[in-house]
């Protein structure tokens, strides 16, 4: 249900012509926080999915610690977003599909479960990974079109 939520929210992303990820963090069954690209839109290479949600859900709670959340993504979380992940204490991550080029759970790094860190998280992936990926697929086959 959760991830269904961050698809819709990368729908809404790829609509507005941002690359389409999406993002809900989750405490006790509710939704604290939820996010989409907007790095076109605000010309913010900070406004990614994840931050944006994870700044909601600290507003929402009051709290820098989001302890006892889970963080749903479309995308495997990149390093920025990892890092932010693990300074927000948040203990499990869920996402759809690996990023090979910037993935920093699994792919190329990973910082969510790296030792030298105060902060590990559970990272579960894969979960309605074919609708993430072709999500993405569609965009870039879309704007590679738009560039010609």
């Amino acid at each position: 249900m959760y991830m269904g939520l961050a698809l819709d929210l990368a729908r809404q992303a790829s609509s507005r012509g941002e690359v389409p990820v999406g993002a809900v963090v989750v405490k006790d069954g509710r939704v604290i926080g939820h996010g989409s690209n907007r790095r076109e839109q605000d010309q913010d290479p900070l406004a990614h999915a994840e931050i944006l949600a994870i700044s909601q859900a600290a507003h929402d709670t009051g709290l820098w610690r989001l302890d006892d959340t889970t963080i749903y993504v479309t995308l495997e979380p990149c390093p920025m977003c990892a890092g932010a992940i693990v300074n927000a204490r948040i203990p499990r991550v869920v996402y759809g599909c690996d990023d090979p080029k910037a993935g920093a759970a699994r792919t190329l790094y990973t910082i969510l479960a790296d030792d030298r860190l105060n902060h590990r998280c559970e990272v579960v992936s894969g979960i309605r990974a074919q609708e993430s990926s072709k999500l993405l697929q569609d965009f870039f086959e879309n704007l590679r079109k738009r560039k010609k």
